[in-house]
């Protein structure tokens, strides 16, 4: 059975608290902005980019892709640059990532999609050791208004979303393909 399409959105839409206000897919690493290293990793992998931001917009549209900003203006994190990215997207399944992870496996969509392929999940979530990476998921398009729906009432968290879902853990065996940045000391780490 051939691979499905995938369209791909890259998370770069939140406001960046713990790194001082800075927007994190912007930051640089080997003279390159991290979102580009995080394009660089899933181009291959998907079909379609999209680009989720709510400012330095010109600079994330210089990537080439298209960018996608927030239906709301209060910053609602993950789950609404989802949403997005589910109602742009052109292909049936989405695949979800952040913009400060540049390692991410090659694999990423082929391991992920399995499952989903065999009806075995309505959502998959990339899982390291004993910690799950919830917003490196894949997930199919029409999942757009239920996404909604718990928006209006007050969902946030990625987790509580996905737990309304049959969702299923792929274990990666490399811990370091999710490393990402959420400290300023975690830059270093990266390196």
């Amino acid at each position: 059975m051939p691979t499905p399409p995938v369209s791909a959105i890259i998370l770069a839409g939140g406001a960046g608290r713990r790194m001082g206000g800075q927007d994190k897919g912007l930051i640089m690493l080997a003279g390159r902005p991290l979102v580009a290293h995080v394009v660089q990793r899933i181009a291959p992998q998907v079909a379609e980019i999209l680009i989720s931001a709510n400012r330095n917009l010109s600079d994330y549209q210089a990537l080439g892709y298209p960018v996608l900003c927030d239906a709301s203006p209060d910053l609602q994190g993950p789950l609404a640059g989802l949403l997005s990215g589910l109602r742009a997207a052109q292909h049936e399944w989405l695949l979800s990532v952040p913009c400060d992870t540049p390692l991410l496996p090659v694999n990423l969509v082929t391991e992920l999609l399995k499952p989903l392929l065999a009806d075995e999940a309505d959502i998959t979530v990339a899982q390291a050791g004993d910690r799950r990476h919830h917003v490196v998921m894949l997930c199919r398009r029409d999942l757009a208004a239920d996404l909604q729906t718990s928006l209006s009432a007050g969902v946030r968290a990625v987790h509580a979303w996905q737990a309304q879902h049959r969702t299923l853990a792929v274990t990666f065996p490399d811990a370091a393909a999710f490393a990402n940045l959420n400290q300023p000391d975690d830059l270093a780490r990266l390196r």
